[in-house]
């Protein structure tokens, strides 16, 4: 098939190795290669018209910027961009090239580690004690039954879980700052009380999946956790370090 522009999985330093037989997205795999910029290098392959996000090239695209992270820093592109041709890419590393080297500084032996909360579903109870206003329509709901009446115990509910849950979540964020060089909010997902992402040094990864692991089994009642990581720092960089097209 034939190839259709430039695509670009990050950046890196110009001495930075290219692991042995390194192949990106596409299917067969394109074949990747490091195109020198000064300095610096960007981690390009060739793109394919009809590239989609399946979960196949997903995970090549993310692989390849683990794999060449545990060689040193590297500033990642989202999946999917492409440039139009190598001289466009150049441009764009030319006019923010001390920016980019400022990043990769601070991304050298780091990664990013993302926390995830939801609200526990199942403790209605301990929901009821606790919270006197769902406790009130609880009570007026089985004074007056009705569609809407349970209707709005329903909303009051998922509320008074929600507030429970956010509250448990402060502490926890507070105390993995300590560990953190850095906490960016990440963008709102459906059911989640919290989704921020940590930069921390690689050496800290232990210690902070620790410390997330005791506070989830302090809060059981409360929260469902979920810790993802080790990722490419995305959260941290400028989101398109070159000019490109999604």
């Amino acid at each position: 098939m034939t190839a259709s522009g430039i695509y670009v999985y990050g950046i890196v330093g110009r001495s930075h190795p290219l692991p042995a037989a390194a192949v990106g997205v596409g299917e067969p795999p394109a074949t990747v290669r490091l195109l020198p910029a000064d300095d610096l290098a960007v981690v390009v392959s060739a793109a394919h018209p009809g590239l989609r996000a399946r979960r196949r090239d997903l995970m090549a695209h993310q692989g390849l910027l683990m794999t060449l992270a545990e060689a040193g820093p590297v500033l990642p592109m989202r999946f999917g961009m492409v440039a139009p041709d190598e001289a466009t890419v150049l441009a764009g590393i030319a006019a923010h090239h001390s920016e980019h080297v400022a990043v990769l500084e601070r991304l050298d032996s780091r990664v990013e580690m993302n926390i995830k909360i939801t609200p526990v579903q199942d403790n209605l109870a301990a929901l009821i004690r606790e919270d006197p206003l769902v406790r009130r329509i609880r009570e007026e709901t089985r004074r007056h039954p009705s569609y809407e009446a349970n209707v709005r115990l329903g909303e009051a509910v998922a509320s008074g879980l929600r507030r429970r849950a956010t509250a448990a979540a402060a502490g926890l964020t507070a105390e993995l700052a300590g560990i953190a060089d850095d906490m960016r909010p990440g963008p709102d997902v459906e059911g989640c009380v919290l989704n921020v992402s940590f930069l921390m040094p690689r050496r800290e990864e232990g210690r902070f999946r620790g410390v997330a692991e005791r506070f989830a089994a302090d809060h059981d009642d409360r929260l469902e956790l979920r810790v993802t990581g080790p990722l490419p720092c995305y959260s941290f960089v400028a989101p398109e370090p070159v000019p490109a097209r999604a």
